[in-house]
């Protein structure tokens, strides 16, 4: 089991920066893809962004390209999203995922693992 909390979350202004924040906990010795994936209101969960615990691989959403970066930090088991120039359109609850190692998945059904996700709201 894997147990993950995100934080990090808030409200900001169109073009402002937000850095969300995933700490796992349990089984975090097992090689896993943490996923970040948001929902806005109305809407199917979107993929943002992934990354391989150990390869440092990333694979982006082109919404995010260029604004977003993903990193992680072993020591304190933890994920983070930079989020910068942010837009109307990324307000949504920011869930973060582990999934199977090496894939990079896209599609959140291939996530095993949920946090319980962090609300952001962009203003105009």
């Amino acid at each position: 089991q894997v147990q993950l909390v995100e934080s990090g979350g808030g409200l900001v202004q169109a073009g402002g920066s937000l850095t969300l924040s995933c700490a796992a906990s349990g089984r975090t010795s097992s090689n896993y893809d943490m996923g970040w994936f948001r929902q806005a209101p109305g809407k199917e969960r979107e993929f943002v962004v992934a990354i391989t615990w150990s390869g440092g691989r990333t694979n982006y959403a082109d919404s995010v390209k260029g604004r977003f970066a993903i990193s992680r930090d072993y020591a304190k088991n933890t994920v983070y999203l930079q989020m910068n120039s942010l837009k109307l359109e990324d307000t949504a609850v920011y869930y973060c995922a582990a999934g199977p190692y090496g894939r990079l998945f896209t599609d959140p059904y291939r996530y095993d693992y949920w946090g319980q996700g962090t609300q952001v709201t962009v203003s105009s």
